[in-house]
């Protein structure tokens, strides 16, 4: 079964998975994403801004009219959110993924990368 929706980049994969549990601004996404990776994946702004830039002008995300108590916060952040399109990319992402895992795992692929790792 194959996707109509393209492969995503790296970047764009992790910025849709730090949205797809709330809305975020730049340094929340970026802190997300390092969570999300158990610090392997430390993405620097130029490269955060420039994919949320081709992120909005796709309609993976969109810019949220939401803005945190400003006593709280910087009312100048802009935070985002993912689309119902960003939604569909994210899971033809994971759906490639989970494919690509049970793949490994049937040609006994997976447990040797393991067994290196150790």
């Amino acid at each position: 079964m194959a996707s109509t929706t393209p492969p995503l980049t790296p970047a764009v994969f992790h910025i849709l998975m730090a949205l797809s549990n709330g809305e975020r601004h730049g340094y929340g996404i970026m802190k997300q994403v390092e969570a999300d990776s158990q610090g392997q994946v430390a993405m620097g702004p130029g490269t955060l801004y420039g994919s949320l830039k081709r992120m909005l002008d796709a309609g993976l995300v969109k810019e949220s009219d939401k803005r945190v108590d400003p006593e709280m916060d910087d009312e100048r952040r802009i935070y985002y959110q993912i689309t119902a399109v960003g939604v569909k990319a994210l899971d033809a992402e994971l759906e490639r993924y989970k494919h690509i895992v049970t793949v490994a795992q049937q040609r006994k692929l997976y447990p040797k990368a393991l067994a290196h790792a150790v």
